[in-house]
């Protein structure tokens, strides 16, 4: 039971944390380039950010307790040995690329963005959006025994 709580709490989190950015990718950020205005995307990512944040750390709680219960040890996490430890490694190398892209984009992009280089900023969400999928297409694989 514990199991099916865990996978269920990690995909709804793995849905707003993939959905709120695919919304901000396709819905927010072609009108924010268009009109050149930032305030744009600030205006989705104020309310966002109060849900998107903890859906990320419930991912990460319950992916890390989900790789515990697949793969007991934690020295079989990292590789590509067979179909888990490749899902997990590549799970936590797509964490870390979101973490950096999301420092970079807050303490260097967004304080300083403008229309010359709004454009930065633009790679930055489509950057973690496919992120976003990645996790997704991977977590499937990782439930479902393979990736094709």
């Amino acid at each position: 039971m514990v199991y099916k709580i865990m996978l269920l709490l990690h995909v709804l989190a793995a849905t707003i944390w993939a959905g709120g950015h695919l919304i901000l990718a396709i819905g927010y950020l072609p009108r924010a380039l268009r009109a050149k205005d930032s305030t744009i995307i600030e205006q989705f990512e104020g309310p966002y950010e109060k849900l998107g944040i903890p859906a990320l750390l419930i991912q990460i709680i319950t992916g890390v307790w989900l790789a515990f219960h697949y793969l007991p040890d934690v020295g079989d996490w990292f590789g590509f040995n067979n179909h888990l430890s490749a899902g997990i490694t590549l799970k936590f190398i797509f964490l870390g690329l979101t973490l950096v892209l999301a420092l970079h984009a807050r303490l260097r992009l967004i304080p300083n963005v403008n229309e010359k280089n709004m454009i930065y900023l633009a790679w930055h969400i489509i950057s973690v959006t496919i992120l976003a999928l990645l996790f997704v297409i991977v977590g499937v694989g990782i439930r479902f025994g393979g990736y094709f």
